[in-house]
């Protein structure tokens, strides 16, 4: 859930993504090994996002610093002298491959039940031919895309400001932005372009506090399930969709609400 404490607006982070779907993340963005993880590599950007998130004012769950914590002790392992010939003990890397590749095989399983009709979920009957579900998918742009993380969205944002405000440092300072004015401008913005690429989001911002606001705000509709972001394929643009019709009037207190 998201809390607004005096003028500032916070969003939890464990209402997206957890501690072991930022690991994975970092593995495939940097596209190594799992069983060959560069712990010093791993850790310093894993601490990275935890910096951003904080000065972003997402709030990150203790997990988070449980992992993080985790991360530093295994690294500090690692730079001991090297005796697993003498005694026999285990890399010490496996106190999270181990979990993480658990997580990673419930996370799959779990994707490909829910994107099964809500009848296959439930009773598990005998799926249609291969070449058959092929065909389906085919006619359907959609149906092919993949959908985005909130790391990902993260590293969109990053290279946003990069292009924006290259001298820029994340800090959050409140102005007169708020997260209501920019729920308000996203979806306005939605409902004359149904579909839009994540940069074209920014397009007319001029300072770093509205850049940040107007993210703080994207998370928020995403959370509360009004906009999807997906990507048509790994390394392309995050296109962003507006899950109401533009003819709906939407009830922006509740919205306000239920980010509350």
């Amino acid at each position: 859930m998201a809390e607004q404490i005096g003028n500032e607006y916070r969003l939890k982070l464990d209402e997206f993504e957890g501690p072991m779907d930022l690991l994975l993340h970092l593995i495939r963005k940097n596209e190594v090994d799992i069983f060959d993880i560069p712990i010093s590599l791993i850790t310093e950007q894993y601490l990275e996002y935890l910096e951003a998130f904080k000065t972003l004012n997402v709030n990150v769950a203790g997990d988070f610093l449980v992992m993080a914590a985790t991360l530093i002790h295994i690294k500090s392992r690692l730079l001991l002298p090297d005796t697993s010939d003498e005694d026999g003990e285990e890399d010490p890397r496996m106190e999270i491959v181990r979990p993480l590749l658990e997580y990673a095989q419930l996370k799959d399983a779990a994707g490909t039940l829910f994107e099964r009709e809500l009848l296959g979920r439930d009773v598990f009957v005998r799926g249609l031919p291969d070449d058959f579900k092929f065909q389906l998918r085919a006619e359907g742009e959609e149906d092919n895309l993949l959908d985005v993380n909130l790391f990902q969205l993260m590293d969109a944002f990053k290279r946003v400001l990069e292009q924006n405000i290259p001298d820029a440092s994340i800090s959050f300072q409140h102005e007169e932005y708020t997260v209501k004015d920019r729920i308000v401008y996203i979806i306005d913005r939605l409902k004359i372009d149904n579909k839009i690429y994540f940069h074209e989001l920014f397009s007319d911002h001029r300072t770093l506090s509205e850049f940040i606001v107007t993210f703080l705000s994207l998370l928020e509709l995403i959370r509360v399930g009004l906009i999807k972001a997906f990507q048509p394929g790994l390394g392309k643009d995050i296109h962003l969709k507006a899950c109401f019709d533009e003819k709906e009037e939407l009830d922006y207190e509740q919205i306000f609400e239920a980010g509350s």
